[in-house]
This record gives C-alpha cells, structure tokens and sequence, in this order.
C-alpha cells in the first residue's frame, strides 16, 4: 500500500492548522486594534476617516508582526525534533513552497503597512487638518476642494520621503565604490541586484533603524512603567471618600461666601477690594470643586446606567487581580531585561564577524531564560504561538504606555498628549506610525535578542550520525546522544539538508549584511534600551503615587470644553494653518481662540485659566 498521498496530506494538514490559527490571531487582533483606539481617543473630536484609518493601520502591523510565530512554526513542521531529520512529506519543492508563500505574504503586509505610513496616515491627516465647519456651512468647503488639498500636501509628503531615500540608499553605495567610475548601469545594477531585495533592505532597515530609536525611549519606558502602574492601580482615595471630601470642602467654600457676603449686605459703598478679591478667589474655587464632586460622582456610579454601575463595581472586586496580574507582569520584564542583556554580552563578545555582519551569534554560550522556555514550548503546537503573542501584545502594549508617558515630542518639546480619552485626531495618526516603526523594533528584539535560537530554526535539530546507504537520510533513533540543535555556525553537511532558517531571520540577516551600519546601530541601541528599562524601573519602584487633585481637576475641566482640543493640539493647528495661509474659523466666531467657561452656583462665568 502506497502511504505517500496520507504522508502528504498529514503534512498539508499540520500546514493548513497553522495558517488557521494565524487567521483567528488576525481576527482576535482586528478587536485588540478597535478597543484600543476607541480607549485612547476623544470622543469629542472624532473622524470616521481618522477612526476607521487607525482601526486598519494597527490590525495589519500586529498582523505583520504574528506572522513571526506562523514563520516558525512552519519550518519546526519540516523536521522531526526527535530523529534529527525531515519528515517524508516536507521534500524540497514542499518546503521551497512554503517559504515562498512565506515570502509573498510577508512582502505583502510590509508593503501594505508602507502604503499606510507613508501615504494613507499622511493623507488622513492633511484630510483632517482642511476640514473647516464654516466654509462647510457656507457650501465654499466641498468634498472635491478637500480632497485636492490633502492630496497636494500628501503628494508633497511622498516626494520628501522619496529623495530621503534616494539619498540615504545612494550615497553610501556609491562611497563604497573606492572611486571607480560611476554611471547610470552602475545605479541600474544596483537596484536590480538580487531582484531588487538591496533596494528593499535599505528601506526596512532604515525605518527598522528609526524604529529602533523610538523604541529604546518608549518602549523601554513603558516596559517598566506597564506592570509598576498595576501594582500601583489602586487609587489612594476611594471615590466615596473623594465625593465625602469634596462635599465638606464646598460647605465651607460656601459658607465662606455667605460671611462675607452678609459682612456687606446693606452697605452703601461697594464691596472692599479685600473682599472681592477674597469672593472671587472663593468663586473659582467653587467651580473647581464642583467639578471634582461630579468626577467622584462619576467614578462610583451615580447617574449611570445599570451597565456602568455593575461594571464599576466588578473593577473594584477584580482590583486585587490587578495587582496580582501587575506582580507577574513585572516578574517578566525583569526576565525579559535579564534574556536580552545576556544575548547582547554574548553577541558583542563572541559574534563570528562582529560589527561586518551585525553581530550575528554562531550559537548561543549562555543559558538564555526566554528562548529555552520558546523552544521547549515550541514542541506542542500551539502553546508556543500563544506565548509569542502574548510576548508581542505586551511589548506593544508597553510601547503605548511609553507614548502615553513620555508623550510625543520633539526633543524636549512635548507635541502632543496621549491619554485615555483625550488623544487628538491628529496625535491619533502620529502615534500609529510611531507604533508601525516600534513594531519593526520588536520583530529585531525579538529574532535577535530575546529568542535568536527559537526564532531562527524553532525546534528543529539534526542527526550526526552516519547515513548507511548513500543519499538516505541518518538515523538517530537509537542514537539520541548524536541529536543536536540546529546552528549558523554549523558547517557539518548534514545540518545544512535538515535545518531550514525562517524567512524573517534571513532577511534580518540580508539587512544587516548588506548595510552592517544598520547592524551596529540596532545592536548597540539595546545597552540604551536595557538602560532606560533600569532607570525608569528604579525610578518607579522608588516613587511612591500621589492623590494629584491638579490632574482631577484639570481633566474636569476638559471635560466640560467639549469640541476644544487640548492646548498642544491647538498650537499645532495654528502652524498648519500658518502653512496654508487660511484661518481655520469655527461655529460662532470664536476666532480669538479662548474656550468657553462654566458656570458657578451665583451666575458667574469663569474664563479658561
């Protein structure tokens, strides 16, 4: 009986059970995207195009990034750990197809994430940033007009990235030239060198580089900052407590303004400058904690629905879990921190090429915590890809606590504001490019540093032993002793015909081989990174958390100036419409740009401090 046809379709099967679950890890990551930017962004400033494009940017770059483990597991399902050898079903034209398929659905989502950072993100921003409700009304502001101006602005965008690019790629090739003639088949070659891939891994490296710079700041802010601000979740004063606080402090504020207002009553003469000084100051002060005693109001329940209440009142049950979820979390950073700092020593102290190749590591010499548990975890399908994804939603769940407390800025002028709740359309886009370039980060951390091993060749290993018959593969069923893991390093011609390298460490390679600048620069930045970890991590653990009443206040207050962006937000609007030359006019003629105030108990209206 022939059993090549049920050898072929196990192997199809085992293939197709992968591809499946990346599918439901897709579908799990189009809500992880939708909750994320429905969490963080104002609901009182939206844009369907802004939401709608934000939703799409972040499903396809954590798409990208899980089709890490898919790669992975892929090539483990060549090889059987066991023998050290290949299964019968995965013949070279089988695993040649993987890796191609492999290859054509990475070049996809990379192309398809570059065509949302540098085109569809731009535009959706300058499609924002037309927008004008006056000219709208007026019937001056139509769809047409709007699309053409973000179009402009979008085509201009793509032309600056296109020269930065031309120079960044040809400079250097041509400086490697040692001055020998240089033509137009000489630029002809080396774009068309190798397919075009040179081409490709300028550009992957060069964003992966600008994503490695974000990443040692944000990221490693928030990997630290995430577990400590779980454990520290509980707040230092209940909401009852605040609202009971709130209300003795408006007695008396209250009280205060009926001593001094019976202190005056009858007089013929005005009030004292004393006085009024005094009222004022009590007035203001009345505003602010009216505010603050519907923020208490809000945060136990009262006045919402039955849903909110019940869903108040679970956070307050569950909120010894979060401490509990913050100890663990904080347990694998520092694991996290420990794998990555001991695959940089061994990298910079015993790499094969050194800075020539990147730093790439023959074999790892030290025991390495994070990668011996991926590839003891990899030999049960799917716990592995679970572990993985659940290692990538915390980075990238580190690097948007990292964007929220660091903030974008530019040096040490912060731009924007990201919170929950309160992120502007425009932080919005940005923080979602950043995210994209972070994300390219992690792919590097996690190939290179937290599992080179695992994410190389996965669970595949090869047998040392001698073939009988010529052309057949080796046996080591009775020879467990001779099994050994696959390596780079390995030149035995055995491991070259079992071991097969996952498509994303080749072209890892490929980037850092053909630009080693790109290789040092990403290497290196991992010490600042690891720094930046123990700094803030120190830091954090020192620091004890504060009632900060200010921020309470403050968050009151943007509460009640619906439609108004925060003060960064405005200051960036008012530069873009310094670029265009048009005012950007609201409902009402508010041109000064001053917000509107809300009104105390006695009828009086206070400015926007």
């Amino acid at each position: 009986m022939d059993i090549t046809p049920l050898v072929a379709s196990a192997g199809l099967l085992q293939t197709s059970l992968i591809w499946v679950a990346y599918a439901v890890a897709v579908a799990l990551v189009f809500f992880v995207a939708v909750i994320t930017v429905f969490t963080w962004q104002t609901p009182y400033d939206r844009s369907k195009l802004v939401t709608t494009v934000a939703i799409i940017s972040l499903t396809s770059l954590l798409a990208t990034v899980f089709l890490l483990p898919v790669d992975i597991a892929l090539v483990s399902s060549t090889a059987s750990a066991s023998r050290g050898t290949k299964k019968d079903w995965a013949t070279p034209g089988r695993i040649d197809g993987i890796l191609k398929t492999l290859k054509i659905v990475y070049y996809s989502l990379y192309s398809f994430d570059a065509l949302l950072c540098l085109v569809v993100i731009p535009f959706a921003y300058f499609w924002y940033e037309e927008h004008d409700e006056v000219l709208e009304e007026e019937g001056r502001e139509t769809w047409s007009t709007r699309f053409a101006q973000a179009l402009k602005y979008t085509i201009a965008f793509i032309v600056l990235v296109i020269i930065l690019f031309l120079v960044g790629f040809f400079v250097p090739a041509a400086a490697q030239d040692h001055g020998r003639h240089l033509d137009l088949d000489y630029f002809r070659r080396l774009l068309t060198n190798n397919n075009g891939e040179k081409a490709l891994s300028f550009g992957l490296g060069l964003l992966m580089t600008l994503g490695i710079l974000l990443y040692v700041l944000y990221t490693g802010t928030g990997l630290a900052l995430l577990p400590v601000s779980l454990i520290k979740s509980a707040p230092a004063i209940s909401a009852p407590q605040l609202s009971a606080i709130t209300a003795s402090e408006l007695e008396r504020n209250r009280e205060l303004q009926r001593q001094i207002e019976m202190r005056n009553a009858g007089r013929i003469v005005a009030m004292s400058q004393k006085d009024r000084r005094e009222l004022d100051l009590l007035l203001r002060e009345e505003r602010t904690l009216v505010r603050r005693q519907r923020l208490a109001a809000e945060a136990s329940g009262e006045g919402q629905s039955t849903i909110m209440r019940i869903w108040t009142r679970t956070q307050a049950v569950f909120r010894p879990l979060k401490l509990v979820g913050g100890i663990l979390l904080l347990l694998l950073s520092v694991i996290l921190w420990i794998s990555m700092l001991i695959t940089a020593i061994d990298k910079a102290a015993n790499s094969v090429c050194k800075s020539r190749c990147g730093y790439i590591l023959g074999h790892i010499n030290v025991f390495q915590p994070v990668n011996w548990v991926f590839v003891k975890a990899a030999k049960v399908f799917p716990i592995d890809y679970i572990l993985m994804a659940f290692l990538i939603l915390f980075l990238f769940s580190s690097s948007i606590t990292g964007i929220a407390s660091v903030g974008i800025r530019f040096l040490w002028v912060k731009i924007f504001q990201i919170k929950k709740g309160r992120t502007a359309p425009q932080a919005l886009l940005i923080a979602t490019v950043m995210q994209a370039l972070i994300i390219l980060a992690i792919n590097y951390a996690v190939v290179n540093l937290l599992a080179p091993q695992y994410a190389m060749y996965g669970t595949q290993t090869f047998c040392q032993a001698l073939s009988l018959d010529p052309g057949a593969q080796p046996d080591c069923r009775n020879h467990r002793d001779m099994i050994r893991p696959c390596s780079e390093s390995l030149t035995d011609p055995l491991a070259k015909d079992v071991c097969t390298p996952t498509v994303m460490s080749t072209f890892l390679n490929r980037i850092v081989l053909n630009w080693p600048v790109f290789g040092a620069i990403d290497f290196w930045a991992q010490f600042a990174f690891l720094t930046v970890f123990l700094l803030v991590f120190v830091t954090s653990l020192i620091r004890t958390p504060r009632l900060n009443l200010t921020e309470i206040d403050e968050e009151a207050q943007a509460d009640e100036e619906e439609g108004l962006l925060a003060s960064t937000s405005r200051r960036f609007g008012a530069t873009w419409q310094d670029i265009t030359g048009r005012a950007k006019r609201t409902v009402g003629g508010n041109a000064s740009g001053q917000g509107y105030g809300t009104s105390g108990t006695n009828g009086t209206t206070s400015s926007r401090q």
